[in-house]
């Protein structure tokens, strides 16, 4: 059976407000949640970066059920991955097992803040590989000493290590980013509803690995009034992955995304306040065989996007 998350956008909410929706997608009965973990937003207008971290901990101790699921951590230039594998035992214990570590390779807007050189795609593929074997080995609780091509961790060791062994998913959008998560018998996530991306993931890891997709929906009062939100908050969507991974600041997106039309996003926006509109396009995921469908709701009121969900998505997505 399908589970559905709910987006939690550090990029758009400041740290109370991402606890707060947090429980009320608990409330809502949401099966997880999804938290991004960024320095930066990708525009002004979106106005917020906490600490995703530390977010997580307050989420944790104020809810008591739901799945809890980066979405996602790059673990390999800002962090050490040694630092991820602790912050996420330490997640996993808070929260009595309900934590999935989802990583991926980054992007330069968050990752350059600290001075360190922007790999190219390859070499931060090869980056997360370790970072994944690190984390694993340190979860056992056991001294860990490891000498990577990129990383290396020094007789260190877990005192709080996770009961169980930790979920992890890796961000995909392509045969190499897929063939990676497979080799790691991770999970993968992607953004698109791709069934040919998960057909080629489960080909090399199995039906039995998780398969995560994000949905992002513009729910507003009217069609128009959810793609003006979309052209407000989420324009840098529009540029694909190849330039948003590479952009170094916000000033840059704000620039690339100048010129960003809302016919360019229409074609690909659920916007709107009908529900079948907006149950189409997370149906789509679940059609191409996405088994974790988060739903990303644009904007401030997400209060209203919750009861939303709550009362017009969720039971017809669960069957009534």
């Amino acid at each position: 059976m399908t589970k559905f998350g709910y987006k939690l956008m550090t990029e758009e909410h400041g740290p109370k407000a991402l606890v707060e929706n947090a429980v009320r997608a608990e409330q809502a009965g949401f099966d997880f949640v999804s938290i991004s973990d960024h320095f930066h937003p990708w525009l002004e207008s979106q106005g917020h970066s906490p600490f995703a971290w530390s977010v997580l901990g307050a989420i944790a101790h104020a809810t008591s059920k739901i799945g809890i699921c980066t979405g996602l951590t790059c673990p390999i230039i800002r962090y050490h991955p040694a630092i991820i594998a602790q912050a996420a035992a330490t997640i996993a214990v808070m929260s009595d097992g309900r934590f999935t570590l989802a990583v991926g390779a980054g992007e330069r807007l968050n990752e350059h803040v600290v001075g360190a050189a922007w790999p190219p795609i390859p070499q931060r593929h090869e980056m997360l590989g370790e970072a994944i074997e690190i984390c694993r080995k340190l979860w056992s609780g056991k001294i860990v000493n490891y000498s990577g091509a990129y990383f290396d961790v020094d007789h260190a060791q877990l005192y709080d290590a996770p009961e169980n062994d930790i979920d992890v998913i890796v961000g995909v959008s392509g045969e190499h980013s897929v063939a990676l998560a497979a080799a790691h018998d991770a999970g993968m996530m992607a953004t698109d509803a791709d069934a040919q991306l998960v057909a080629k993931f489960r080909e090399q890891a199995g039906d039995g690995a998780a398969v995560y997709g994000e949905c992002s929906l513009a729910w507003a009062e009217s069609e128009q009034a959810g793609l003006e939100l979309a052209r407000e908050r989420f324009s840098f969507g529009a540029l694909g992955w190849d330039v948003n991974s590479e952009l170094k600041s916000v000033a840059g997106f704000e620039a690339a995304t100048k010129f960003v039309k809302i016919e360019d996003l229409a074609e690909h926006t659920s916007a709107g306040p009908d529900a079948e509109t907006h149950l189409k396009a997370v149906r789509e995921f679940v059609d191409a065989g996405f088994v974790h469908v988060v739903l990303l709701g644009m904007g401030e009121d997400q209060a209203g996007f919750i009861d939303f969900c709550r009362d017009k998505l969720l039971p017809e997505l669960r069957g009534g």
